[in-house]
C-alpha cells in the first residue's frame, strides 16, 4: 500500500500531513514514530492528521515524536489551515481541535510572498488544575518565582490550551540553555509538580513590540519554535507590559511569527500568524505496520522560508 504525506513546517516546526478517515488502516501512532525519527530523511516534530468534522470545515490530531496526542499546535494549524483553505478555495475557515473549533485564515506575508496564515490560539486557563499542575496549594502561578525551579525566574502557568511554563528571563538563560533543559527534563519525567508533563518557554523581552522565545516541548525536547508557546508568551509579556502594542513580533530559533493580542469584555483573544510552508511530498511503502520510504518531491518554497530565516537572525543578532 502506498501512502503520500505532505511534509510541511511553521516556523521550522516540522510534521508531516495526511488527510485521513476514521476507518483508516494505518496506526498513526506506529506512523508518527517512524516518520519522525531522524534516521528517516531528517524527521520531523510531529504528524497532523486531517479528519472530517461533524462541527467545522475539518478536524486537526496532532501526534508528536513520540507517539503522544497534543491538544494544540499553533504551527501545525497553520499548516492544516492552508491545507483547507485551498482545498476548499476559500480565504477562512473553521477547524476543530480537542478542546474548540477555532478560526483560521490567510493573511499577508509576514515575509515577501512567504504563504502566511493566522490562527486562534484558544481557550486560555490560568487555573493550574487545567495544565495540571501542582504547586503547594495555589490555584494559580501568575509571573513570580518557584523556589524549587528557580529563586530568580518568575514563572506563569497558563494553558492554550496545551500547558505551558513560562518564565521571563535575562539574556544569561537564552545565551545558555543548561538551566532550561535541566528544569524542564525534570518536568516531563515523573515529578510532583506536573503529572502529564510541560512546555517549558523562557522568553527574553526585546522591545515595546518584539520578545524572543525558546521552548522544551513536551514529548519533543528543543524545538525550532512551538505555536502556543510563542502566543502564550505574548499574552504574558502583554500582561505583565514588557510589551506595548497589540501586535507582537515573536523570533524563535526556527525564524519569526507575529502575535495579536486583544481584551474583549475581560476575556483574551490571542491570534497567530506566520507562515505555513510546504516542503515536499513524500510517498512511502506500508508494509505491514512499518513505512518504508520510497521517493520524494520537493517545492521550492523551503528556499524562500530561509531567506526570511536569515532576516529574522540578523534581526535578532541586532539585539544580542
Amino acid at each position: 500500500m502506498k501512502v503520500q504525506f505532505a511534509k510541511v513546517q511553521g516556523s521550522g516546526n516540522t510534521f508531516y500531513l495526511y488527510e485521513a478517515l476514521y476507518d483508516e488502516q494505518i496506526d498513526f501512532v506506529k506512523a508518527a514514530k517512524q516518520l519522525c525519527d531522524q534516521s528517516n530523511n531528517g524527521g520531523a516534530d510531529g504528524l497532523l492528521l486531517v479528519l472530517p468534522s461533524k462541527f467545522a470545515d475539518a478536524k486537526m490530531r496532532v501526534i508528536n515524536a513520540d507517539g503522544s496526542e497534543a491538544s494544540m499546535c499553533g504551527n501545525g494549524l497553520r499548516c492544516v489551515a492552508r491545507y483547507i483553505c485551498e482545498k476548499l478555495r476559500v480565504d477562512e475557515a473553521t477547524i476543530e481541535t480537542m478542546h474548540a473549533c477555532l478560526n483560521i485564515r490567510r493573511a499577508a506575508s509576514i515575509f515577501e510572498q512567504l504563504p502566511t496564515f493566522s490562527v486562534e490560539i484558544s481557550p486560555i486557563s490560568f487555573n493550574l488544575s487545567s495544565l495540571p499542575m501542582t504547586i503547594e496549594n495555589k490555584v494559580q502561578q501568575q509571573h513570580e518565582p518557584i523556589p524549587a525551579f528557580s529563586h530568580e525566574i518568575p514563572f506563569t502557568a497558563v494553558s492554550v490550551p496545551n500547558p505551558h511554563l513560562i518564565g521571563i528571563v535575562d539574556k544569561k538563560y537564552i545565551e545558555n540553555t543548561s538551566h532550561q533543559q535541566q528544569l524542564a527534563s525534570f518536568l516531563n519525567a515523573d515529578n510532583e509538580y506536573c503529572p502529564d508533563g510541560v512546555n517549558v518557554s523562557y522568553v527574553l523581552p526585546l522591545s515595546p513590540n518584539e520578545i524572543f522565545v525558546r521552548t522544551f516541548e513536551r514529548g519533543v525536547g528543543f524545538t525550532n519554535a512551538c505555536g502556543t508557546a510563542m502566543t502564550a508568551s505574548v499574552l504574558i509579556a502583554t500582561i505583565e507590559k514588557f510589551v506595548t502594542e497589540n501586535k507582537v513580533t515573536v523570533y524563535n530559533p526556527g525564524g519569526f511569527v507575529q502575535c495579536e493580542v486583544s481584551k474583549i469584555h475581560d476575556e483574551w483573544k490571542l491570534a497567530l500568524i506566520g507562515n505555513a510552508t510546504i516542503i515536499g511530498y513524500y510517498e512511502f511503502e506500508l508494509i505491514g505496520d512499518k513505512m518504508i520510504f520510497m521517493n520524494c518531491f520537493l517545492t521550492d518554497e523551503q528556499v524562500q522560508y530561509e531567506k526570511c530565516n536569515i532576516f529574522a537572525e540578523n534581526k535578532l543578532r541586532s539585539y544580542m
